[in-house]
Order: structure tokens, then C-alpha cells, then sequence
């Protein structure tokens, strides 16, 4: 076992995958970087994740938001958005973050893209069409997830960290959208219950579903064909996703440290082993069929560091 291979495992067996219940992909992911560059990402994500948290459980405990929530939540983010832009006057969470994007070399458009998301779920309820969806994906996913592959990408020379050698949001984007396309499938009982529709309309009255029966198959009823019908378009289009990410992932490869690069291995393939779950013709999408254990987790991290070559 050469030296690299013993630390990848040390890594692994450390880690509490059993006790990470929220965004476990991206934090056992980044595990395997080194402390600094962890920190940076924890701070970006936890930042965004404020953001999204705050969105999200309001529409969990309300069918809609009212129109003076909507003016006050969109005038909160604004704000937030405005203060990381101008560094004017930013809270003390906000300040650590405008360190971290200077320190890191981070752009500011996976922040504004992701604002823009969310600016989005705060004024809309739902998607029209699939396009929309994509559109949305753009900030809600490629975002974050160039963060992550930024910082993967970034070399410290002569003390300064440098840009990566490559273009990062179009490296970004295939792996984001399949993971985010495999996330609304894994998570669709789970977002009926909280009042998310994640779900394009058009594709939904195309297979005879509307929100209503989305919500009632989420509670148990029986699953329709065309509700599997709907599946198996978002699997597909999943798995064209996926096919681009192979491609990307084989030629960046190449521009970054190969700890990064089994970091950039063990996300995809974290995702990966959801999308295989995944059964459109017999499966009931269900949280618990959907769902991988701690151990299985663990057993595909641990897979990929043995097929591991950079």
C-alpha cells in the first residue's frame, strides 16, 4: 500500500459519516482535503446554507408565502448579497465569509448566482417547465458546487494560491445538475411533506399528475405509471448528466492534486450510488429505499479509494 493510499484510509476511518445527516456528500468529500481549504468550504456552505434553511423551512410550515414575507425575505438577501459585494458593513458571519472568498481567491458569482436562486423560490412557487428547473439548477447547484471545485482546483505557489488551471463553473455544471436531478428524485417524499414542488408542471400534467396526487403517492398511495413515466424522464436526463461527467472529470484530472481529485471522485460517485437505487419500472421512491446507510456510505468511499489512480 503506497503512502498516499494509507492516508486516503486514516481519512475514511475517522470520519463520523454515521453522524453527518445534513449535505453528508459534500463534508465527507471535502474530508480529505487538507484543514485550511475544509474551513474555507464549511464557511462558504454554511453561509448559503443559512440562506436556504430559512426559505425552505418557511414553506415547510406554510403552503405559500404571503406577499409582505416575500418583500421582507427578497430585501434580506439583498442585503446580504450587497454587504459580501461591497464588504460594507457585514455582520461578523458575513465578515469571515468576505475573508475566506479574498483569502481563497473565490469569485463572487457562485454567490450571486446562488442569491439569485433563492430570490427565485421566494417569489415563485414551483417550476412552469423543465427549463425553468435547469435555469434554477444554475444557481442553486452549479453555485455551491464550484465552490467546491475551485477550491479543489486552486495550487499554492511561492505562498499564494493560484486559480485553477481550468474553467470551473463549465467543469462544475454536469456533475452539479446529475447530482441535483438524482437529489429531487431521492428526495421527493421528503420534499411533498415540507411543501417543496420540485417537479416541472408541464411534465407533470404531460404524465396525468398534478401537485395533489404528487403528494398523496408521497403519502403512500399508490404509485400511477405515469408518476413512474415521470421518473424515468428525470432518470434519463440524470443519466446524460452523468455521462458528461465522466468527460469533465477525466480531463481536469490532470490540473489538480490528487487528493482533490479523489475528492471530486468520491462526491460523483456518492451520487452515483443513489442514481443505481434508483428503479423507475418496480421502485416506490421512498426516503428509506433511496436513502444509503452510514455502512454503505462508508463502503463506497472506501471502494473508491482502492480504484483510486490520478
Amino acid at each position: 500500500m503506497d503512502p498516499d493510499q494509507k492516508l486516503y484510509l486514516d481519512i475514511l476511518n475517522r470520519l463520523p459519516i454515521e453522524r453527518i445527516t445534513k449535505h453528508p456528500n459534500i463534508l465527507v468529500a471535502a474530508g480529505f482535503w487538507d484543514e485550511e481549504r475544509f474551513q474555507a468550504a464549511r464557511t462558504c456552505y454554511a453561509f448559503m446554507r443559512k440562506i436556504d434553511d430559512f426559505i425552505d423551512d418557511y414553506k415547510a410550515n406554510h403552503h405559500r408565502i404571503e406577499e409582505k414575507d416575500r418583500k421582507k425575505f427578497t430585501g434580506q438577501v439583498d442585503k446580504w448579497l450587497g454587504n459580501i459585494r461591497e464588504n460594507h458593513r457585514p455582520g461578523i458571519f458575513q465578515k469571515e465569509l468576505v475573508k475566506t472568498i479574498h483569502q481563497f481567491r473565490i469569485p463572487i458569482w457562485p454567490i450571486e448566482d446562488f442569491a439569485r436562486s433563492m430570490l427565485y423560490d421566494i417569489n415563485h412557487d414551483g417550476f412552469p417547465d423543465l427549463q425553468s428547473f435547469i435555469d434554477y439548477s444554475d444557481g442553486a447547484t452549479v453555485a455551491p458546487s464550484s465552490i467546491f471545485v475551485h477550491l479543489c482546483g486552486i495550487q499554492r505557489v511561492d505562498g499564494q494560491w493560484q486559480d485553477p488551471l481550468f474553467d470551473v463553473k463549465k467543469a462544475s455544471a454536469p456533475c452539479a445538475i446529475f447530482s441535483y436531478l438524482v437529489h429531487t428524485i431521492r428526495d421527493f417524499q421528503k420534499d411533498q411533506q415540507n411543501n417543496l414542488s420540485c417537479f416541472a408542471d408541464d411534465r407533470l400534467a404531460a404524465n396525468d399528475l398534478t401537485r395533489s396526487l404528487m403528494k398523496q403517492i408521497a403519502g403512500g398511495a399508490p404509485v400511477t405509471a405515469g408518476f413512474r413515466n415521470l421518473m424515468e424522464e428525470y432518470y434519463e436526463l440524470a443519466d446524460d448528466y452523468r455521462k458528461q461527467t465522466l468527460k469533465v472529470l477525466e480531463q481536469i484530472s490532470p490540473l489538480v492534486e490528487p487528493r482533490y481529485h479523489l475528492s471530486l471522485l468520491i462526491i460523483f460517485n456518492l451520487y452515483l450510488m443513489v442514481f443505481e437505487r434508483i428503479d423507475t419500472i418496480n421502485g416506490s421512491f421512498t426516503a428509506a429505499e433511496l436513502n444509503p446507510t452510514a455502512q454503505e456510505i462508508h463502503d463506497r468511499v472506501l471502494r473508491t479509494i482502492m480504484e483510486f489512480r490520478h
